[in-house]
């Protein structure tokens, strides 16, 4: 799992990524809201920590341009900021959680874990796609018949957000805007072989297409 820790507290963001990196997460670390705002644009994240009070834009702002641009990244707050005001915006702008400052890096660790359980619909690392084949969530592989089967950057990034939204149609613009990165350029055909591919591993029933608009997996 990715994730982009915000916080110009050098010492507590050092602390933070050394102990998230050492519970198996990829940690991403910006100092300001422009540089955090630039690597969003460019890589794909599983999951924000956004400090509010930082330089250029505060994470409250940052995380409003982030949705109103339809990325739905799951996003947790941390601050110290603590009155029902501050709280109000911290949800208003689409947090998803709010931890105040000081915290106890256990409470984040669950936290955090709570939300990725929740955001993927599943308790366990194993997702089960369909009586043969699980996907496992934090290698990208898929399982099928105890074999292994290593995917794409771009089908396991597909894969994944299907899951998240399982029988659930995702738009072609929901995908276009949490596959392709910011800079690349998106193209129909080329989602349709993501598509095929994944459908040969899983079975082309489960995932379906709806006409015009996008995909379901069932």
């Amino acid at each position: 799992m990715k994730i982009l820790y915000l916080e110009d507290d050098i010492n507590l963001s050092q602390t933070v990524e050394e102990f998230l990196k050492d519970e198996g997460f990829d940690v991403v670390c910006a100092y300001d809201g422009d540089e955090a705002l630039e690597l969003i644009y460019t890589a794909r994240f599983d999951l924000f920590l956004l400090d509010v009070n930082v330089p250029q834009i505060d994470g409250f702002q940052l995380l409003k341009e982030l949705r109103s641009a339809d990325i739905s990244t799951p996003a947790i707050f941390i601050t110290s900021l603590n009155s029902m005001n501050d709280l109000s915006s911290g949800y208003e702008s689409g947090a998803d959680d709010y931890i105040k400052k000081p915290f106890a890096l256990k409470e984040l660790l669950l936290r955090i874990n709570a939300l990725l359980k929740r955001e993927y619909k599943t308790q366990e690392q194993l997702i089960k796609i369909n009586d043969d084949v699980d996907f496992n969530l934090y290698s990208n592989e898929l399982i099928k018949e105890g074999e292994k089967i290593a995917l794409g950057h771009k089908e396991f990034l597909l894969l994944k957000l299907l899951l998240k939204y399982k029988n659930e149609c995702v738009s072609f613009e929901n995908i276009y805007q949490n596959v392709w990165q910011f800079n690349e350029t998106h193209s129909y055909m080329s989602l349709r072989t993501y598509v095929k591919n994944l459908r040969k591993h899983i079975g082309k029933e489960h995932i379906q297409s709806i006409k015009n608009f996008g995909y379901k997996l069932v």
